[in-house]
């Protein structure tokens, strides 16, 4: 079971040269170069001298087989899948190095040590053996910069390059190394129970592991150690998620592909404390009990994602609420989940957006999460938050006046003179195409206007906003300059759309204010949206939103006033959650 990585490798790589001939493709100080024992792994592991990587000066282009097959060994999907053999190498030792934690997680001790990480978590001796195997496991692939996990969450350099280079230790060209995050053992606290754990991680090019997002990911993985061990991974350029099952003799065989999460009632609802002062939260779970769903929790998250990949439906949940603060950590656990998820056909979600478009500012920042089906997340989104940045792109796909306006703005935007012209000449013939939008909210003036008005707070109640930057002016003051970016309206290969809006008025004493969008990327530019608040009474208020837009030619102005309707209501619907959730937060500050 405890086969050394550099053999199994070796044997993956060069599959038709005997260790003779092997020895001829690396350098003389190779051949001289001893081998140095590991404990850990129970044989002898190769070391490789930093001279044997060079720097190339062309890439070596190498075929790619793309058809892999239930019954495929490890070694011969990552072949077929991928190649970069700098990649299957990494991939290939990290399935060593999860061989040998399934056999330690069945025979070594569960006792807690005096030991606690850099965040305060206690760790288990088991803990601390997993993660020095990941960590020698990504030493001795040599293709790995940086990696950190929760345990040690600081950079660790690996001493694999950066850069393009020539790699005697399979002679190849190479494109270049990669930065690894990991969770050792997710669920160890539970290994005594016998219930089933398993360790995750990501795989990023270069060697950055925060500014980036976990759709940079060129694969992910999990492995699974319960009664079976399986080997769950998934590649940036190959369609499906993938898992392998360790048998008797120690190999990895590919025993199933996933690449759709479908409908079924099926739900893991982590973090169920925060039903308490979470209202949203609670109104999920009691629909899910109201629909008869089946419960499937195990209190560790690798098996509850895992289900819904083998299931293929159902949804995973871990809201927070404001006594129960996010507690999963993006990079070592819900980005690559988010990714192995959805790379089998299914959906993630912070409440907003998908995991996989958070940027990751910190190693420790942390995030509550669902993931599951497309009409799961829906739900999720929904209710807790009051729309669907999903049921947005599903008006847009179904409306094709709608891609015609921000087909035509984002060519149009290029052309400020066309534009201009087209503009004045629809504007004195019909005048502005307009529209507006109400609802209420059970909270008093005095509560909404703050959160309406401060751009620090536009995340907390307009859907899909993910940043607002200040670029002139003073808030609040009329001519006041602000960059809102994120997915407002959907376009191409999923560009962020921005807008760049002035403040024409703010008038504090008739809760009144307007913005003319100046500048965008999506086709609605001297649009002008006017936000208005009236006391509802009983504490209630009511607010009224009035937008107008340019005319456009060869488009449908009610399309486009229904689409906008759509979008502004269900910013209102968020308002009274914000209220909510900065009330509570600051009960417990």
């Amino acid at each position: 079971m405890e086969t050394g990585i550099a053999c199994c490798a070796r044997g993956a790589f060069l599959p038709n040269l005997s260790s003779q001939h092997s020895t001829a493709l690396m350098s003389p100080s190779f051949a001289t170069r001893s081998l140095k024992a590991s404990s850990l792994f129970g044989e002898s592991l190769r070391q490789f001298p930093k001279s044997s990587v060079k720097v190339a000066s062309r890439p070596k282009s190498v075929p790619l087989k793309t058809r892999c097959e239930i019954g495929d060994s490890l070694e011969e999907f990552l072949t077929k899948a991928t190649p970069d053999k700098g990649l299957i190498r990494l991939l290939t030792c990290m399935g060593e190095a999860l061989r040998t934690i399934s056999f330690k997680v069945r025979t070594a001790s569960c006792g807690g040590t005096a030991c606690v990480n850099s965040f305060g978590d206690e760790q288990l001796a088991v803990d601390m053996l997993a993660d020095k195997l990941l960590f020698e496991a990504l030493r001795y692939s040599h293709f790995c910069k940086y990696a950190c996990s929760e345990e040690v969450p600081e950079l660790q350099d690996m001493g694999g390059p950066v850069e393009g280079y020539i790699s005697q230790i399979i002679s190849e060209q190479l494109k270049g190394g990669f930065s690894v995050a990991f969770d050792p053992l997710d669920g160890s606290s539970i290994v005594d129970t016998n219930f089933s754990v398993g360790t995750i991680f990501g795989v990023w090019p270069g060697d950055k592991l925060t500014g980036v997002k976990g759709s940079d990911q060129v694969a992910a993985a999990m492995g699974v150690y319960g009664p079976r061990t399986t080997y769950v991974l998934a590649l940036k350029d190959f369609p499906g998620t993938h898992e392998f099952l360790l048998l008797d003799e120690g190999k990895w065989q590919h025993v199933k592909e996933t690449t759709e999460i479908g409908e079924g009632k099926l739900f893991s609802p982590g973090n169920l404390r925060a039903t308490f002062d979470n209202p949203d939260y609670d109104k999920l779970i009691n629909y899910y009990v109201k629909e008869k769903y089946t419960l499937r929790y195990t209190g560790g998250m690798v098996p509850d994602v895992n289900q819904i990949i083998v299931k293929e439906k159902g949804i995973f949940t871990n809201v927070t609420s404001p006594s129960t603060k996010a507690k999963l950590r993006l990079l070592f656990e819900v980005a690559p989940l988010g990714f192995l998820v959805e790379k089998a056909g299914g959906y993630s979600s912070d409440g907003r957006r998908s995991v996989l478009d958070k940027v990751i500012e910190n190693l420790d920042e942390r995030t509550q999460v669902a993931y599951g089906s497309k009409e799961e997340i829906i739900r999720f989104e929904e209710t807790l938050y009051g729309s669907s940045s999903r049921s947005l792109y599903e008006l847009y796909d179904r409306n094709e006046n709608v891609q015609a306006i921000l087909k035509f703005g984002i060519t149009a935007s290029k052309k400020p003179n066309e534009l201009a012209s087209l503009s004045s000449a629809y504007q004195g013939k019909n005048g502005k195409w307009q529209g507006s939008v109400g609802g209420l909210v059970d909270a008093p003036m005095d509560k909404v206007w703050p959160v309406v008005t401060q751009s620090k707070r536009l995340q907390e109640w307009m859907p899909m906003v993910e940043r607002c930057t200040d670029v002139a002016g003073e808030e609040g003051v009329p001519g006041y300059e602000r960059v809102v970016s994120g997915f407002m309206f959907p376009l191409k290969d999923g560009e962020r759309s921005w807008i760049r809006e002035k403040l024409l008025s703010m008038d504090p004493s008739a809760h009144c204010y307007s913005y003319k969008l100046e500048a965008s990327n999506v086709g609605l530019d001297g649009s002008v949206n006017t936000l208005k608040l009236v006391d509802y009474g009983e504490d209630s208020t009511l607010i009224e939103w009035k937008f107008e837009i340019n005319p456009l030619e060869g488009v449908c102005e009610e399309s486009i006033i229904d689409y906008l309707g759509f979008l502004y209501k269900s910013c209102i619907n968020r308002i009274e959650g914000a209220i909510q959730a900065a009330a509570a937060e600051s009960k417990y500050v």
